[in-house]
């Protein structure tokens, strides 16, 4: 059980945090994991994941985190080139007390379920999971973070290394399979997705806006047109 000591224990805020490293601890209880979450929050550097009792404590790299920004950053520009209503929240902490699960996604989306906008906490018990949960795995977890995943039944799932990005699909039977083709949005072609973000990691966001809408308008547009899609 862990113990009030451990939860004081938490990195502060101001304390320079390694790369990447990982913390596991045994029977914690859901009390202590919100306790935990409540010491963690605001750090940005932290993430916690929750399997049932078993509670990894994770810092991020700054790699970690330029790479999630920028995936997150080209989504929602992608969103504006297709005409599809995408809204991104970072750091939310995704968790059901009755699954005894929880964990952080780099970012989650809601795409297809438009009520859920606006400055909120997102309350699985009130509102529905992100249509699509993206994950920077520079170093993997020691937990099973594709079956919180599927136990709190997110649809779509990005895992990008690096330098190879894996999309997944949940499937009636509660396990994902990996796709070709994101489910959101069928018309991106995955490798030159990543091989434009490979190419374009000089550039600020700002710098970034019109080469990817650009690159969106000739690569993306066309197919999702074709689809049957307007803008």
């Amino acid at each position: 059980m862990a113990t009030a000591e451990q939860v004081q224990a938490m990195p502060e805020r101001s304390q320079a945090v390694p790369v990447e490293q990982r913390i596991v601890l045994y029977g914690v209880d859901w009390l202590a994991y919100e306790k935990y979450l409540d010491a963690a929050a605001g750090t940005g550097s932290i993430r916690l994941t929750y399997d049932r009792g078993t509670l990894e404590i994770m810092t991020v790299s700054g790699i970690h985190g330029w790479w999630n920004a920028r995936i997150a950053f080209v989504l929602r520009l992608l969103g504006g080139v297709l005409g599809i209503d995408v809204q991104g929240y970072q750091t939310t902490t995704l968790r059901r007390q009755d699954l005894e699960r929880g964990l952080e996604p780099d970012e989650g989306f809601y795409i297809l379920h438009k009520e859920v906008r606006g400055p909120r906490n997102i309350d699985l018990t009130r509102d529905p999971p992100p249509d699509l949960a993206l994950e920077v795995d520079i170093s993997r977890s020691s937990l099973d973070r594709m079956g919180i995943y599927a136990a709190l039944r997110v649809p779509e799932v990005w895992r990008f290394d690096g330098e190879i990005l894996w999309v997944y699909r949940l499937r009636a039977d509660g396990t994902y399979e990996e796709c070709e083709r994101s489910p959101s949005f069928p018309s991106l072609p995955l490798a030159e997705f990543i091989q434009f973000l490979q190419h374009t990691q000089d550039l600020s966001e700002a710098g970034v806006i019109v080469p990817f809408q650009e690159w969106a308008r000739e690569h993306v547009l066309p197919g999702w047109q074709a689809e049957g899609n307007g803008v």
